[in-house]
């Protein structure tokens, strides 16, 4: 259990404030998202099969929440972990067209998370997805969607200034983008977190690209699942990966605070070249991965936005608890009391 407190901290607004602000971001901004992008929501399921290749991986070490399905003969269930992949196939499914796309809603338990400041064991963010074509496939076309991310996180933080001017605007008014590899040259001494810390601090919004494929140390900046973000096609002076994180700088916590992470989706090379790097060339056996593999989806660009992380940074929120109500240690409900913090 991490936490950090801010010195002399005091939300700028009450319980019931906070309650209403909390609806207020949300409605905002995932209609603005949705006029910006082109997306349309859609419903989305809150568990999958396991054995289908539908859940979110992650890492591949967090262990999803399942349960015995009665009426299919006690075939287990999991509950997901994201909708990165869901979101692909019903792309196919809804037959949607290039330039359009699809957004939802995504709950989930994250059971082996741990809990700080900003990590829950419960997780709510607006998965997203659009189908691209093939002269889309690049890294500029990556830095214009998330340039437009941006600048729905910039109207978003100019209208809660307008409902609560006690919460003044920050953000600048252009993202900066490096690669994973810049980073590490830039920051040699430094872990892969503490160079988040230095470049968001630098630059007050950033987005890393290419997570998931090996720097020239040898190590990876982050993980990522092999089966969706494109992490090892190489694109200029000689860097990999069409994916990355937006990370912003929080005064409140005094370090960079992820809000989104997206990318490019595999092609079918793409992903039985990923599947051999991180030897799981056994998924290619599963359904999601023979659909692709059949050539069944489309192209697509996606990502996932944190809400209650997005709500706790335009709030000016010491901790996510202050944003959803989960489950805590008795002793961070004690800690928070006595720093002011109140958890719902």
């Amino acid at each position: 259990m991490k936490l950090y407190f801010p010195e002399n901290y005091k939300s700028h607004l009450d319980l019931r404030q906070t309650e209403k602000a909390i609806k207020l971001v949300k409605d905002f901004f995932q209609q603005d998202l949705s006029s910006e992008l082109k997306l349309s929501r859609v419903t989305a399921p809150l568990f999958v099969l396991k054995g289908t290749g539908i859940n979110d991986d992650l890492s591949g070490i967090e262990r999803p929440v399942t349960f015995p399905v009665k009426e299919l003969n006690d075939h287990v269930a999991e509950v997901v972990h994201s909708l990165a992949k869901w979101k692909r196939m019903t792309l196919a499914d809804l037959d949607i067209d290039p330039g359009y796309g699809l957004y939802t809603d995504m709950n989930a338990i994250r059971p082996d998370e741990e809990l700080t400041n900003i990590h829950s064991l419960y997780v709510d963010q607006w998965d997203w997805e659009r189908v691209i074509t093939s002269e889309e496939r690049n890294l500029e076309f990556l830095k214009k969607i998330v340039r437009k991310i941006y600048t729905v996180l910039l109207r978003t933080e100019f209208f809660v200034f307008e409902h609560y001017p006690q919460i003044t605007p920050i953000l600048p008014e252009e993202i900066t983008f490096i690669h994973a590899e810049e980073l590490e040259a830039r920051y040699p001494d430094l872990t892969p977190k503490e160079r988040e810390n230095a470049i968001a601090e630098a630059h007050g919004a950033v987005f890393i690209i290419g997570i998931g494929g090996e720097l020239p140390s040898g190590q990876i900046h982050d993980g990522r699942a092999p089966d969706y973000d494109d992490w090892s096609t190489e694109t200029v002076n000689g860097y990999k990966g069409m994916n990355g994180d937006i990370l912003i700088w929080n005064p409140v916590l005094q370090s960079s605070f992820e809000i989104s992470s997206m990318g490019i989706r595999v092609d079918k090379e793409t992903l039985l070249h990923q599947l051999k790097i991180t030897n799981t060339e056994d998924r290619q056996e599963l359904l999601w991965h023979k659909r692709l593999l059949n050539d069944e989806f489309p192209l697509s660009i996606g990502g996932g936005i944190g809400q209650s992380r997005m709500c706790m940074y335009f709030l000016r929120k010491a901790h996510i608890g202050e944003i959803q109500s989960s489950i805590w240690p008795e002793d961070m409900y004690k800690q928070c009391r006595e720093h002011n913090i109140h958890l719902v």
